[in-house]
């Protein structure tokens, strides 16, 4: 499941706590690729951006509850990118091909530890369809640029 923490990042909690019951995680949206969330997400509180304070919340709850409950959505396209490498969960990646992003850009993103990265490619490799040919030759070629993220 994605949640917005932008009601306060405590506003998730009951969420979070369901997600632990259940043996799931939760991702957080922190620094979007959508041109208007940047107003929002790189404001400053605290002399720090929204968006890594939101990833240092998450990084907090993950220490809390346990590592890779609370992961973090950041744009492959986004300019400015939160610090990731204390997080202790994984990152969705949305914007990989059909919104511009490249994967081979991805490498060390925010500081992120191989395998951490989730790229999402599924809206290039859809656009491709309906002809099952060009589907699994689009879904091939997004596996293949993305596979050294595994770690």
């Amino acid at each position: 499941m994605t949640a917005s923490p932008y009601l306060g990042f405590g506003s998730l909690q009951p969420l979070l706590d369901s997600a632990v019951a259940h043996g799931r995680g939760v991702f957080v949206l922190a620094a979007t690729s959508n041109p208007e969330g940047a107003t929002v997400q790189r404001a400053e509180t605290g002399g720090c951006p929204v968006a890594q304070s939101i990833v240092d919340q998450a990084a907090a709850a993950n220490r809390a509850l346990g590592p890779g409950t609370v992961g973090v959505v950041v744009g492959a396209t986004v300019s400015e990118v939160p610090d990731l490498s204390e997080l202790g969960g994984p990152v969705l990646v949305p914007g990989i091909g059909a919104q511009g992003g490249h994967a081979d850009a991805l490498r060390g993103l925010g500081g992120a530890a191989p395998g951490q990265l989730l790229p999402a490619v599924s809206r290039d490799v859809l656009r491709a369809g309906p002809d099952v040919t060009a589907l699994r030759a689009a879904g091939e070629r997004m596996r293949d640029a993305v596979a050294y993220l595994a770690g």
